[in-house]
């Protein structure tokens, strides 16, 4: 068995929508998209060096899978991001998609069927981890089956008052166990949380 770890950029409201520039997502008239560039700092990166650094393969959502698409294979040679394209390019890539025939990426490879029911079926199988970004149509689906293991949440100091959110009213009630935090010079809070069964309540009378 394999666990799937997602990592999501979210507004301290619980935007995730267009974190990285202002044409990545302008659905329902989104104008703050690239609301996460002024915090990039060195914190920022060795998180996600953190992440890449055991074996992994991608799971994405189709938007996800497009917007990584058009940059990753395209880093030059020399530039600082081309080790991270080298791990990108090279592992498989799972895709939640209704247009399976146009998945140019190198080892891409379409889901089929019910989206929780293929990654149940890829989380049965051997091999490295399944590694999320973004992809919140999908992660809303797996919120809902049960199926996230591990959530990396980095939470921005911003308030975006509209936009796509990641938490819906039919994911599936369950308690985490905080694993690691970390604030960044910037005031982002980036944090590591594990599944942990289910929620427990009790009372203070």
């Amino acid at each position: 068995m394999r666990k799937l770890t997602v990592s999501v950029f979210s507004s301290l409201d619980g935007v995730i929508q267009a974190p990285g520039g202002p044409d990545e997502d302008t659905g329902g008239g989104f104008s703050l998209g690239g609301w996460i560039v002024p915090y990039a700092d060195e914190a920022i990166g060795d998180n996600l060096q953190d992440m890449l650094s055991q074996p992994f393969e991608l799971l994405l959502g189709r938007c996800t899978y497009d917007i990584f698409a058009s940059y990753w294979p395209h880093v030059p040679a020399g530039s600082g991001s081309r080790a991270i394209a080298d791990r990108f390019n090279s592992v498989p890539k799972h895709v939640a998609t209704h247009r399976p025939g146009t998945l140019g990426w190198q080892s891409s490879h379409a889901l089929e069927g019910d989206l929780a029911d293929a990654v149940r079926a890829l989380l049965r199988q051997d091999g490295a981890g399944l590694l999320t970004f973004g992809s919140g149509n999908m992660v809303r689906q797996l919120l809902a089956a049960g199926l996230v293991d591990e959530l990396r949440l980095l939470t921005y100091p911003v308030m975006l008052g509209r936009g796509k959110r990641l938490f819906g009213d039919d994911a599936l009630a369950s308690a985490f166990t905080l694993a690691h935090s970390v604030a960044t010079p910037g005031g982002v809070l980036i944090a590591r949380y594990l599944r942990n069964g289910a929620v427990r309540t009790g009372s203070f009378d």
